[in-house]
């Protein structure tokens, strides 16, 4: 049975609604600004170029209320422009990884219509699910790869466990993600713990130490040519979740990082201000400083995580409050605006025909209609965020995800 996830937009609402002493804290000196590219070579000793990789997620239960299968990532153009898929999420349990949900991974039948190649599956074959899909895809599109993302909000609270003993979990990890049934399908594994040493939906007090241990073991396991990556907070305040967790000590052992940059704003704040959920940059008004992409990057560069190993988040949906009045930033609200699936949650897709852009701040753009507001990234924000990116030296994009872009893939188009 499918479990209804709030992780269905990865909860990055808690970035300013669990620790709200965090919102009070001033950010780290300069980190408004971000530096210059000082980064040594990648981990294979050389350097790759800036902006080249492009992630999307692609979540399991997106097959159920929304449709949206592998064959989507294909029929939109997408599959031609990623590089990498995030398939999300695995289950931690007992400190182990496991499935998330079994229906969606490695048992649902595909009809010839819902099928990557138009190829129906049959009742004894091996494998279906959306890993068979992903098989299917992979077979279209060589150089794609696919990493395994375990955890997201609602199952980070087994990572505390997992941390007990790292060498465990890293022998499961690998014993479930290399299964012989479906190792052709994954090229590596990522992590998204939300958060280490920090508080999520629950709080973890597994230590500082305890994410870059845990890294260290995945790596240790996975060896050099699959790929260990990381979902990462972006609180960049003094005080807040990067500085909970090693990000830097963990840096030497992932392929890159990425950080969560949006969700900083939402109607979690039911009454406002209003404010956009993914902004690149601060700007006059703002709720909370610190809260933006460019202090977030900065903040991790500054610890010495390289450029290259960080790729810039874009989400493909907007954040919206009802019972506004003000078009501008700022106003107030009576509580967040209704929602396809989720109340203060819109897939762009969406918003794109119901409530078009009016303006953009810090950035990004934000629309009011009636009494809502709405913060989303367009095509033409996404070309200001890519540049952002190209100076900064970032290895590349990632996104939240496949099922927010229009048929066509109008977002990773303005990403590619």
């Amino acid at each position: 049975m499918h479990t209804p996830l709030p992780s269905r937009t990865r909860g990055r609402t808690t970035l300013a609604a669990v620790c709200s002493a965090a919102l009070g804290a001033a950010l780290l000196a300069g980190a408004g600004t971000a530096t210059a590219d000082q980064d040594g070579p990648d981990q294979d000793g050389a350097r790759r170029a800036a902006g080249s990789k492009v992630v999307g997620y692609f979540t399991d239960w997106g097959i159920y209320d929304r449709q949206y299968y592998v064959k989507n990532v294909e029929t939109s153009g997408s599959a031609k422009k990623l590089t990498h898929i995030n398939y999300a999420f695995g289950n931690v349990v007992g400190g182990k990884c496991a499935l998330g949900d079994s229906w969606a991974d490695t048992d649902r039948p595909f009809t010839a219509a819902e099928s990557v190649d138009g190829v129906a599956d049959t009742a004894g074959q091996s494998l279906s699910g959306s890993f068979n899909q992903l098989r299917k895809l992979k077979k279209l599109h060589p150089n794609l790869r696919v990493v395994w993302s375990f955890g997201g909000w609602s199952w980070s609270g087994g990572f505390g466990e997992a941390a007990k003993n790292p060498a465990a979990f890293a022998q499961s990890c690998h014993d479930l993600v290399e299964n012989p049934k479906w190792a052709d399908v994954f090229d590596g594994i990522d992590i998204d713990w939300e958060y280490p040493n920090a508080c999520g939906l629950t709080c973890d007090t597994s230590g500082r130490e305890a994410f870059p241990e845990l890294m260290k073991a995945l790596r240790a396991k996975f060896g050099k040519r699959d790929l260990v990556t990381a979902a990462i907070t972006a609180d960049a305040s003094e005080g807040g979740r990067i500085d909970a967790a090693n990000y830097a000590g963990a840096a030497r052992y992932v392929d890159w990082y990425n950080p969560m940059t949006y969700d900083y704003f939402g109607a979690w704040a039911a009454t406002g201000p209003t404010a956009p959920h993914s902004p690149l940059q601060s700007y006059p008004g703002i709720p909370q400083e610190g809260y933006n992409t460019a202090a977030t990057i900065a903040k991790l560069k500054g610890l010495g995580v390289p450029s290259s190993k960080l790729l810039l988040g874009i989400g493909f949906y907007g954040r919206g409050w009802t019972g506004v009045t003000q078009a501008a930033p700022g106003g107030t609200a009576t509580g967040p605006a209704k929602g396809t699936y989720e109340d203060g949650f819109e897939d762009y897709k969406v918003l794109k025909r119901t409530c078009p852009a009016t303006g953009t701040v810090g950035g990004t753009a934000y629309a009011k209609c009636g009494d809502e507001w709405w913060s989303y990234d367009t095509p033409a924000t996404i070309a200001t965020k890519m540049r952002f990116k190209d100076r900064q030296g970032l290895g590349g994009t990632f996104f939240w995800e496949l099922s927010g872009d229009t048929a066509n893939g109008e977002l990773i188009k303005a990403i590619k």
